[in-house]
């Protein structure tokens, strides 16, 4: 049998392990290229697996010589522009890791180049993909709490990571944000439109660059996303997937990010003259996936490819959670409120494309 999917993997390091185990299980799908600039990292990744295909440096390598047509991008950041675009003007789909890029202007340019190669490029956003967000975002869908004015997220955790991270200008905002602006625009269905940020690093904080950052983003719905964050907030940590409020004209949904979500809403009934109304609480109802998390996104994915429309994580949509980060680093520089749709124009004239 003839797979449907023939894959090249470019990046084999921890993360790589989450893709192909996800990918092995298919039948549909053929693992027929590890691809890695330490040709001992892809080597080994195939003994792991047990997969009979050839080893390589050079994405564009691999995919001439082994006529992949879909590529898992599991590189590192810097890497996904040039990843992407010798993928796709090779015609083939690609399935990347976070972020789209590493710039926004690259982050459009690989939209612009997907339009016109017409092929699929799509972002893993694996904390769409959970169970207790679906539930969050049920009760916001079935208008328990009415219409959306205002979305809390707080994000407060003290992980001492070294390497990388230590020495980022902007650690929190570049490198975890992402997820709960992109939960943001998932769970309100609305899209950003400006925003006024301001980062900085505390007292205490072991990070070179601003750990901790307050934004305000206008949203599309006419609603107000607050986000408050720190990745060196010692004690009371919050969940890694934030704790959430979501307010409405009819009450407030809460996820605290670690159990289910619930709802309190105005009780029905006459409540005229009442200083403070009476509240009936609506618990967020249980939701089937078949996968969660990262096999939850992949499994959205490849369904896409088959029905040929665009994935969830798209990168079309994608870029506008990107244009919330870029946008929020912009408005901490300039100290001003910053317009964001500026930021989702694909003007490609700063790019030298390979």
């Amino acid at each position: 049998m003839t797979a449907t999917y023939r894959v090249a993997v470019a990046g084999c390091g921890g993360m790589a392990n989450e893709w192909i185990s996800y990918a092995v299980r298919r039948t549909d799908v053929r693992i027929v290229a590890l691809v890695d600039i330490r040709l001992e990292a892809a080597a080994a990744m195939a003994d792991k697996y047990g997969l009979d295909c050839p080893v390589f440096t050079d994405i564009g390598q691999a995919i001439e010589d082994t006529g992949a047509n879909l590529v898992f991008d599991i590189t590192i950041p810097s890497s996904h522009y040039g990843v992407a675009s010798t993928a796709l003007t090779r015609q083939c789909d690609v399935f990347s890791e976070k972020p789209l890029a590493e710039t926004m202007q690259q982050c459009n340019a690989i939209v612009s180049l997907a339009e016109r190669t017409g092929r699929s490029h799509t972002v893993m956003q694996n904390r769409r993909y959970d169970l207790r967000i679906r539930s969050l975002r049920q009760l916001i869908v079935d208008g328990k709490i009415g219409r959306i004015g205002y979305i809390g997220a707080s994000f407060f955790l003290a992980p001492h990571f070294g390497g990388f991270r230590d020495v980022m200008e902007s650690p929190l905002l570049l490198d975890m944000a992402i997820h709960t602006f992109d939960q943001a625009r998932f769970i309100s269905g609305a899209d950003p439109v400006s925003v006024y940020c301001q980062e900085f690093n505390p007292v205490g904080s072991w990070y070179a660059g601003n750990a901790s950052a307050v934004c305000i983003f206008e949203m599309s719905d006419g609603s107000v996303f607050c986000y408050q964050g720190s990745w060196c907030a010692e004690g009371a940590p919050t969940s890694w997937e934030a704790s959430w409020r979501i307010q409405g004209d009819l009450g407030t949904a809460v996820w605290d990010g670690e159990g289910m979500p619930y709802a309190e809403k105005v009780a029905d009934g006459v409540a005229d003259g009442k200083f403070i109304r009476d509240y009936e609480r609506v618990e967020g109802v249980a939701v089937e996936m078949k996968d969660t998390f990262h096999h939850g996104c992949l499994e959205e994915m490849f369904q896409a490819l088959a029905e040929q429309r665009p994935a969830e994580t798209d990168c079309h949509d994608n870029r506008k959670s990107m244009a919330m980060v870029f946008g929020a680093l912009e408005s901490a520089r300039t100290g001003s409120k910053v317009e964001l749709a500026g930021f989702l124009s694909s003007d490609e004239k700063h790019l030298q494309h390979k």
